[in-house]
């Protein structure tokens, strides 16, 4: 086989994810070749700007799958809650990781929770989603757009910003001291949040069957059913908008958010089915429900 080259960002949660993968290529082929190249993306680039501004979903993929697409690296990993909900023309995502904690974090110095935040405390994030939710929550906030990696981030807490709102999953993988996790029920994480993804070209079997043996089958039926989600309201990060699904007894359950743009509306509700389709039978709804409260 061919030394395989894997495409991905620079940032240290990237890295290390990239290992993850290549670690699994290794033990999956002894002996297989790998180099790893980093690609600066267009969301790094631009690391001070809000990403609702920039582009929103696919500012941290597109360079990558550019790249990708004209053969120049063999796969690509992402963090899947960064993946726009329609791929490009002749790529596909042939490996899902295990996925690991799909929660938002708090970190505070002292500790705090959601709802022991004192009143006036300055929370940072660059989600829309996370800010619309936390409006719903705790309307005495001062909410903060805060760009940067994830240590870049939380290096603002006790300095610049009383709190600091991250994904789980991305301080568990850089071995970081965690803050206090957020119930779903409180705050939907994002579609795809906590999965690794692996994306190749579809015309390279070769590729494509490697990596069947990283592809983790009840990761896959979850984070299609969320992708489902995003793909069936049709805007990707333009809109506010959560989901997660679990399986339970063979059905899926999931469970989603979605909010006006003007944030001043926002809408749950959780639904369960048979096939990943139910993604976008909730987005559905959801988007009736906005559709309504508008009307109203």
């Amino acid at each position: 086989m061919r030394t395989i080259q894997i495409g991905t960002r620079g940032s240290a949660l990237a890295l290390a994810q990239t290992e993850m993968v290549k670690s699994a290529l290794k033990k999956a082929v002894p002996g297989v070749a790998i180099e790893v190249r980093t690609i600066r993306t267009a969301g790094d680039i631009l690391s001070d700007a809000p990403l609702d501004a920039i582009g929103g979903k696919g500012v941290f993929v597109k360079d990558i799958e550019r790249q990708l697409l004209e053969g120049r690296i063999d796969m690509a990993v992402h963090s899947l809650k960064d993946m726009q909900a329609t791929l490009p023309e002749g790529l596909t995502i042939s490996a899902y990781l295990e996925r690991i904690d799909p929660r938002d974090m708090l970190f505070s110095k002292d500790g705090h929770t959601l709802k022991t935040l004192n009143s006036g405390a300055r929370v940072g994030t660059s989600s829309m989603r996370r800010r619309c939710q936390l409006k719903a929550l705790r309307q005495d906030l001062a909410i903060v757009d805060l760009r940067g990696n994830v240590p870049t981030r939380l290096g603002k807490v006790g300095k610049d910003l009383d709190a600091v709102i991250v994904a789980a999953a991305g301080a568990i993988r850089l071995g970081l001291p965690l803050g206090v996790a957020i119930d779903p029920e409180m705050m939907v994480p994002s579609p795809g949040q906590g999965v690794i993804a692996v994306q190749s070209r579809c015309e390279d079997s070769e590729i494509g069957e490697l990596l069947k043996m990283l592809d983790h089958a009840e990761t896959r039926i979850c984070a299609e059913t969320e992708r489902n989600f995003l793909a069936t309201l049709g805007q990707d990060c333009y809109l506010p908008a959560g989901a997660l699904s679990v399986r339970r007894g063979g059905k899926i359950s999931i469970e989603g958010m979605l909010a006006s743009n003007d944030e001043t509306l926002i809408e749950r509700m959780s639904l369960m089915g048979d096939s990943p389709e139910v993604g976008s039978l909730l987005a559905l709804h959801l988007m009736e429900k906005i559709h309504r409260g508008y009307a109203s």
